[in-house]
């Protein structure tokens, strides 16, 4: 069996290559030439899956931007549904990048979470207290930083 854990792979092997290869069972939910949806083990909510494309990258970083479309393209379908078929009050869509950004899997993917006013169909809560200002002097140096950067990377 493949471990999920400790960066989605054993002996070099991502555990969703391997589920897109067919090689690791999966409760897939929806398929393309590109894109695979199906749920996660470890849910944070009822109905909690994932969308990934079917060509390896690692992360956010280095995903192709077609992939990357298709992708989120699938996550917004399935986002919509959630609402008419599962009863969902909203939706969270999330993608981990970096260990520190707590990705442990290492093959680029979207969470879509369902989420519910219900607690006992969801087990998550912010990892932020929302409706607390930063610093305006030190949100303006991000947005200078980020800003020429971006337009250097054209």
């Amino acid at each position: 069996m493949i471990n999920a854990g400790s960066g989605g792979a054993t002996n070099g092997i991502c555990v969703f290559c391997e589920i897109v290869a067919g090689r690791v069972p999966s409760d897939k939910v929806a398929e393309d030439a590109e894109t695979l949806a199906f749920m996660d083990i470890d849910p944070g909510a009822d109905g909690h899956l994932l969308v990934i494309p079917k060509r390896h990258s690692a992360d956010l970083l280095s995903v192709p931007t077609g992939d990357l479309v298709a992708t989120t393209v699938l996550a917004q379908r399935i986002a919509k549904v959630m609402y008419s078929e599962l009863g969902a009050d909203g939706v969270n869509l999330l993608n981990c990048c970096g260990t520190a950004g707590w990705q442990t899997v290492f093959h680029f993917h979207l969470h879509v979470i369902p989420r519910y006013i219900d607690r006992s169909k969801d087990r998550m809560e912010l990892p932020f207290t929302p409706g607390a200002p930063s610093d305006a002097e030190a949100r303006k140096r991000y947005a200078r930083t980020l800003a020429s950067a971006l337009q250097t990377d054209v």
